[in-house]
């Protein structure tokens, strides 16, 4: 497919792809869910890492598989057919080993039931939303755009109402809000539009009419307009845009509106102050109406996840947007989310010793008796006196010899308990070393910003579904960015505006979704059964089931194989 298009083909390109892309964007982060047991409700940027599991990643103990089939969830999915079909797949282990990719596919299984059964389509599709991912990392800017815009929701949506609006104002920011601050007189503006249009071309008359009250379009207002023409910042905003006044005269009808009405113009000034303070990133994101919708939409949900875990602040939402891909990659073990968020320093102090988190998570229950005696825990770890840390004797002597670590740790040494009250999610993450990296990421950006995620401690489901609106909140950005830029190239166009519920899906996690094009029979376990994957997807048991660390393996046994078939 050839890469460059006509201007005319490329706006009726963009323009629905925008709108393809705004449909999925938004829709990422409603029905792309976390894949465990306890899915909900819902500083520096650090390096994501997607989440997949490898040789050597599981290490189990003798009774991982028969504790497995041991519960509640086992005996329930048995007797299931669709869970029959799939665990009954060959390629369906495959599968399992991925459990970011799995949890994508069963959310949209008609989206990718067709791309599942060509893999040259696939890797198309992937290599163009590999390519928008890569575009999606937060800036500084837009964190900060989505903080504002989601602890402003309903200003941000009422001026995103209509988009030709927002566009001005984004272009004209510092002048809208200079006349923000003078609501008589902007109001008398806005009335009367066309009246100020030729002050366009000659700031100078506007200033000198507003002194003297000389102009009749003033007249009702001469007070007002005298005030503004004194506010020398204003003046001086003012001076260097006065396009803002055809601005004002191309938008008559919809300036009219919002100044119409006080308390709805207070809450707009607001708005329009935060987008004079960031205006690069506004007007990337008013370049396209259905873009610009998307990122309102998935603002709104960012705020309404903060809000719920009342943690509805600037730093919240800014940590949250900056390492958006780190946390919703955790969407699944919003538990142990919540544990490092109440426990961040003791949590980044053991991620710093990988081999020794890993130890301690996946034998968590061994170690909650440290809790009330850390001076035991380091003389242990010192030593090699505990049998559960005989596997990894070097990393719990050289943690032990982190005075800094030590001392995290023994100020928190309530992360112990933690740990062993979050056993099964933290067993989980031990199970798979890139979940348990990502682990680490998000415990030190939580240590360095204590304040921003400690409400976060009682809802790390909270966190989680807010990273995954933040995350399509970033995704949108980029689209505009690109668009506006003119890097949309055709083969990204139509993977996007042929199947946006997949290609945004796979923009969200393309390195999961890369590991998943490496193993074929794993493609091909879900072509065989997308309606298997469509019901198992709205069953809490096989979640629970699908989150145990030793449900890849189990698979494989023949003890899972004959009690499968015994039913």
């Amino acid at each position: 497919m050839a890469t460059s298009l006509s201007n005319k083909n490329r706006m009726y390109l963009t323009t629905a792809g925008v709108l393809a892309f705004g449909i999925a964007a938004y829709g990422l982060g409603r029905v792309y869910p976390p894949m465990g047991p306890s899915a909900g409700t819902v500083g520096p940027a650090q390096r994501y890492v997607s989440a997949q599991v490898g040789e050597g990643d599981v290490t189990l103990g003798d009774t991982s598989i028969p504790e497995l089939m041991q519960t509640d969830a086992f005996e329930v999915l048995v007797h299931d057919p669709n869970f029959r079909a799939l665990a009954s797949d060959p390629g369906f282990a495959a599968l399992a080993s991925n459990p970011a990719a799995m949890s994508a596919l069963a959310a949209n299984p008609s989206a990718f039931a067709a791309l599942a059964k060509n893999p040259s389509a696939f890797q198309s599709m992937l290599q163009s939303a590999s390519s928008m991912s890569a575009a999606s990392q937060a800036t500084a800017a837009q964190a900060a755009a989505l903080s504002a815009m989601s602890l402003n929701s309903k200003a941000f949506s009422n001026l995103a109402s209509d988009p030709k609006m927002f566009a001005a104002l984004a272009s004209n920011a510092s002048a809208f809000s200079a006349l923000a601050n003078h609501p008589a007189a902007f109001s008398a503006m806005a009335a009367n539009a066309a009246a100020f249009s030729k002050y366009s071309s000659n700031f100078s008359a506007f200033k000198n009419a507003a002194l003297a009250g000389s102009d009749a379009a003033m007249a009702g207002n001469a007070k007002a307009f005298a005030a503004l023409a004194s506010d020398a910042k204003a003046m001086s905003a003012l001076g260097a845009n006065p396009s803002a006044f055809s601005a004002l005269a191309a938008n008559q009808a919809a300036f009219r509106n919002l100044t119409a009405n006080n308390a709805s113009l207070q809450s707009s000034a607001l708005a329009i102050n935060l987008m004079a303070k960031n205006q690069s990133a506004f007007s990337a994101l008013a370049a396209n109406s259905s873009a610009l919708a998307a990122a309102v939409q998935s603002a709104n949900a960012v705020a309404s996840n903060l809000a719920s875990a009342n943690a509805a602040n600037a730093a919240s939402a800014t940590a949250v947007a900056l390492n958006a891909k780190v946390f919703a990659s955790l969407a699944g073990h919003p538990a142990a989310l919540s544990a490092m968020a109440a426990n961040p320093s003791a949590f980044s102090a053991l991620a710093s010793h990988p081999a020794a988190f890993s130890a301690m998570a996946a034998n968590a229950a061994a170690f909650s008796k440290y809790s009330s005696n850390f001076s035991a825990f380091k003389n242990a770890a010192l030593s090699g006196s505990d049998p559960a840390m005989a596997g990894n004797a070097k990393a719990f002597a050289a943690l032990a010899s982190d005075a800094k670590a030590m001392s995290a740790l023994a100020a928190n040494s309530s992360a112990f308990s933690a740990l062993a009250a979050n056993q099964s999610a933290f067993a989980a993450l031990a199970a798979n070393s890139s979940a348990l990296q990502n682990a680490a990421l998000a415990s030190k950006m939580m240590a360095q910003n204590q304040a921003a995620f400690s409400n976060f401690a009682k809802n790390g489901s909270a966190l989680a579904q807010a990273a995954m609106a933040a995350q399509a909140f970033n995704s949108a950005s980029a689209f505009s960015a690109l668009a506006a830029q003119g890097k949309l190239n055709a083969q990204m166009m139509s993977a996007m505006q042929s199947n946006p519920a997949a290609f945004s899906a796979m923009a969200a996690n393309p390195s999961a979704f890369s590991a998943l094009a490496n193993h074929p029979a794993a493609l091909q376990a879900f072509a065989r059964n997308p309606s298997a994957f469509a019901a198992m997807a709205q069953n809490p048991h096989f979640s629970a089931l699908a989150s145990n660390p030793a449900f890849a393996s189990a698979l494989q046994s023949p003890n899972f194989a004959s009690a499968l078939n015994s039913r």
